[in-house]
């Protein structure tokens, strides 16, 4: 029997946050694109099954994940029958006839990967979902220009066993401009391969948008975009959100996306320490001064990693409150010498805002050297997700 004690920390989830934002994305959507809300990496640390029925609520039917175990659980985590899961990475074929059995839609980048959805789909009497990743430029995977006739053929010609369900690939870098002449060659190739699978197929759905190439390059969204870390409030890169301002033409500081993902945890112990006595292992910090130090059940096997010793901040009481000593396994500790009443089970926020001031996922990761997609992923799947 699971015992009913809570977690040491725990991650909210703002419902309002996340519709703010699905409704900013879907503004920004020339006529009839679709969103695919990308769920991998557990949801980017929101979790997989906590975040879905929000999207669905916010009426997104399509997510994207990036293996069959991800897939799973977003199959078992909606609660419309009509929205559809796929995924962009690995499924292997003793995975095939599960994916087909359940109209989980799944990526196609090599021909012996195709032959054996057709093969799985004709024994099982029901056709694969498929969608034909080409290699534009990429290079990581993905059909090759020189294998994309015979491609189509095959397709055409196995239609009973085959749905194709999207042509797609992947625009690489589109947070920077730097990358601006590599998108345009990679643009001019996927419209190659439209042109030759029309001659063949019916054409499908074709997307190759990720958040930032869907808020930079507009006319490039095609029929659907896979948007991941806009969805939960953060701008891909600082170069996305300078140019999302200046089109139009808005003031720097207002930004129209709000942080989905809050995480907190509270004061274990409180404790004075005398000036010249060290806090924590060995003689990382040195009290310089009597000092009020807060411990908080949180350490390096929940996220808060070890280069934050003597260098990250939590807030408590709406003010910034310094780590310090060594980040240990599960626990920190924090000068809390400049709070008033402060106490034992006071809310301790990590990422997240507390009063008026915020600690953001960009700031906590330019403490750690992470990029805000590395410091939401790395989120342990043990530490409790609730929708507020």
């Amino acid at each position: 029997m699971t015992p009913g004690f809570l977690q040491p920390s725990v991650i909210e989830l703002d419902k309002a946050a996340l519709q703010n934002n699905i409704l900013f994305l879907k503004n920004r959507a020339e006529n009839g694109v679709k969103i695919s809300s990308v769920i991998k990496g557990n949801a980017y640390g929101h979790g997989i099954s906590s975040f879905l029925p929000m999207a669905e609520e916010a009426g997104i039917d399509h997510f994207s994940v990036f293996s069959a175990n991800e897939a799973e659980i977003a199959t078992c985590s909606k609660n419309n029958p009509d929205t559809k899961v796929m995924i962009m990475g690995m499924i292997r074929d003793e995975e095939l006839e599960w994916a087909i059995l359940n109209g989980v839609e799944f990526y196609v980048f090599e021909k012996e990967r195709l032959k054996s959805a057709a093969a799985i789909a004709q024994k099982v009497g029901k056709r694969a979902s498929v969608h034909l990743q080409m290699e534009t430029g990429m290079n990581r995977t993905g059909f090759d220009e020189h294998d994309w006739e015979a491609l189509f053929r095959f397709v055409k010609k196995n239609e009973g066993a085959v749905n194709v369900c999207g042509i797609c690939t992947h625009f690489a870098g589109a947070e920077s401009v730097a990358n601006f002449y590599r998108i345009q060659n990679q643009d001019a190739k996927l419209r190659k391969a439209i042109s030759i699978a029309q001659k063949f197929i019916p054409l499908p759905k074709v997307h190759a948008a990720s958040s930032a190439a869907y808020l930079t390059y507009p006319e490039k969204q095609f029929d659907m975009a896979r948007i991941g870390i806009a969805q939960y409030g953060f701008w891909p890169s600082r170069e996305t959100y300078m140019y999302h301002m200046k089109s139009e033409k808005l003031d720097q500081g207002s930004d129209p996306l709000k942080r989905v993902l809050t995480w907190k945890s509270e004061i274990m112990s409180l404790k004075e320490v005398e000036s010249g006595d060290f806090i924590g292992y060995g003689n990382v910090y040195l009290a310089g001064k009597n000092m009020k130090i807060a411990t908080v059940p949180i350490g390096y096997t929940h996220g808060f990693g070890r280069n934050l010793t003597n260098s990250g901040y939590v807030l408590i009481h709406g003010e910034r409150c310094g780590v310090v000593g060594l980040v240990n396994m599960n626990m920190i500790t924090v000068n809390v010498s400049n709070l008033e009443n402060v106490k034992i089970g006071d809310e301790v926020v990590l990422i997240g805002r507390q009063g008026d001031d915020e600690i953001t996922v960009a700031s906590f990761g330019e403490m750690t050297n992470n990029l805000n997609y590395e410091v939401l992923t790395r989120l342990p799947t043990t530490i409790p997700r609730i929708v507020c």
